[in-house]
């Protein structure tokens, strides 16, 4: 079944949301960089099975240079030896914020060491971004473009 065209229905909004990106992609290249931002966008799609955007930031990585190892092994990305500290830190807050579980003190001392406040909030906006993208994409359902 063909469902609503989003883009069209509300431009205005949507507007909003791609300025949002732009501005995500600015904070993300002076704050953690656009690999880590990718890398971000791919793991929360893959937990909240967004196929569409499994496909995109799959192939938004390759494009900023990600290599197929560390993109396949993000599913499994604890038992990788792919990563780095920051990268870990940033997926492991992915996850947190996705699946809505408790961040502690220690783990928010942690992720300020690693990326400063400012960082920090910029992080957490990219993160909240591909969550709400997830959740149009899931109920409006474009199509799928997959590139091999």
């Amino acid at each position: 079944m063909k469902r609503a065209n989003y883009f069209s229905l509300q431009p205005l909004l949507i507007k909003h949301l791609m300025e949002q990106e732009q501005l995500i992609k600015q904070a993300a290249e002076t704050t953690f960089s656009l690999k880590t931002w990718e890398l971000i966008k791919l793991r929360v799609s893959q937990l909240n099975q967004c196929a569409f955007c499994i496909a995109m930031h799959t192939q938004q990585a390759k494009d900023y240079g990600e290599t197929t190892n560390r993109i396949i092994g993000l599913c499994a990305w604890k038992d990788m030896p792919f990563y780095t500290n920051q990268e870990q830190l940033a997926l492991t807050l992915s996850e947190k914020l996705t699946q809505a579980q408790p961040i502690d003190d220690t783990f928010y001392q942690s992720l300020v060491k690693e990326f400063t406040d400012e960082g920090l909030v910029a992080l957490t906006i990219a993160i909240n971004a591909i969550n709400s993208w997830n959740r149009i994409v899931k109920i409006f359902k474009p199509e799928v473009e997959f590139n091999e």
